[in-house]
């Protein structure tokens, strides 16, 4: 089944299917408008949740809202900056008056500046912070003061590789992704303190085909662009959707992101080295870019951007690392098989030479 999905102009092939128990999920999303939060809130939607979406612009929730109810769910906007703590407490009250207990809680919305420290003004370092990490501690302490007394429901933590290995052009936001990582470590501790059902999880993302390379503040002298390899946004909706209802500590996503995070902690020095090298050029296509076009940094970018950003020729639609990290059991049985046939494969070998 292929439906026509606002703000993007391929045709999305989806597969609705009924909620388990015939029970709909009532479900937040942050960050919902556009990107990887607009893919999580259609993924949801296949499952016939109930979703409050919360952004900034009006005509991508708009958008969103729409994609929900053609997928078969039901939403209701709740427009707010999510900086302000009120806007989650606001999602929160609305998702519970109109759909019931919040089942998951998820934390995406983020916002950047491309640009050398040295070029940052401290009111950007402030904005990028209270957006891409308060606004996740405003999200979680609302989540938390709903889930906590009934003993149950998931926050999910949409981080990124940059969580572990900081990249040049983007500190501002590599440190709120490091200090999401730093903060959902306490709380993963407090709950196991406390014995709590509450679950924590944390998604860390590579590069990812966004509107967010064409809106974010940027000062470089070309169009940005995700380091690659670059994947669509449906694989890490696909993946938060999974580490919603599997019981995972942390999950990472795409192989660039494995090697970015483990590389760091065997060699961090080769990590430094190597991106002070070439994390420039990684970061720019080779196109020029208006230094005033519009940025979302303070205000919403008009219009429905969709999930995509400009780089579908270049995006990943599937990823193998992704694929095998959802579906352990099979991907344990596989590598069984393999090991039990380059062992037979060995022993006749030997045999052979032995003979």
């Amino acid at each position: 089944m292929k439906i026509k999905l606002n703000g993007d102009e391929s045709l999305i092939p989806v597969k609705i299917t009924p909620p388990e128990n015939g029970v709909p999920e009532v479900v937040v999303v942050t960050g919902a408008s556009a990107g990887v939060g607009r893919a999580v809130v259609r993924r949801f939607a296949q499952e016939r949740s109930r979703i409050v979406l919360v952004a900034r612009g009006i005509e991508g929730l708009e958008g969103a809202r729409d994609d929900v109810e053609k997928l078969g769910g039901q939403a209701i906007i709740c427009r707010g900056d999510i900086a302000d703590p009120e806007t989650s407490a606001r999602a929160a009250r609305e998702a519970e008056e109109n759909f019931g207990p919040i089942d998951v809680w998820v934390n995406n919305a983020t916002t950047s500046v491309f640009s050398l420290i040295k070029e940052m003004t401290p009111d950007e370092f402030k904005r990028v912070t209270e957006v891409t990490y308060l606004g996740f501690v405003y999200g979680t302490m609302a989540a938390l003061r709903r889930m906590l007394p009934r003993d149950r429901g998931t926050i999910v933590q949409v981080g990124s590789a940059l969580a572990y290995r900081s990249i040049p052009l983007q500190s501002a936001y590599c440190a709120s992704k490091h200090a999401i990582q730093g903060f959902t470590e306490s709380l993963r501790s407090e709950l196991i303190h406390d014995d709590s059902n509450v679950r924590v999880t944390m998604v860390n993302l590579p590069g990812v085909n966004t509107p967010q390379f064409s809106w974010n503040k940027s000062r470089l002298p070309r169009h940005p662009m995700p380091a690659p390899p670059i994947y669509q946004p449906e694989i890490m909706a696909e993946a938060i959707h999974y580490a919603a209802h599997a019981d995972r500590r942390d999950m990472v996503i795409g192989y660039p992101a494995l090697v970015a995070i483990y590389g760091n902690k065997a060699f961090p020095g080769v990590g430094d080295w190597y991106l002070g090298e070439t994390g420039y050029e990684s970061q720019m296509t080779d196109q020029p870019v208006d230094p005033e076009r519009p940025n979302n940094l303070w205000d919403p970018v008009e219009g429905d951007r969709g999930s995509h950003g400009i780089f579908d020729d270049q995006a990943h639609s599937f990823s193998p690392q992704a694929w095998a990290n959802m579906h352990p059991a099979l991907t344990l049985l596989a590598g069984a098989g393999l090991a039990a046939s380059a062992g037979l494969l060995w022993a006749s070998v030997r045999q052979k030479h032995g003979s």
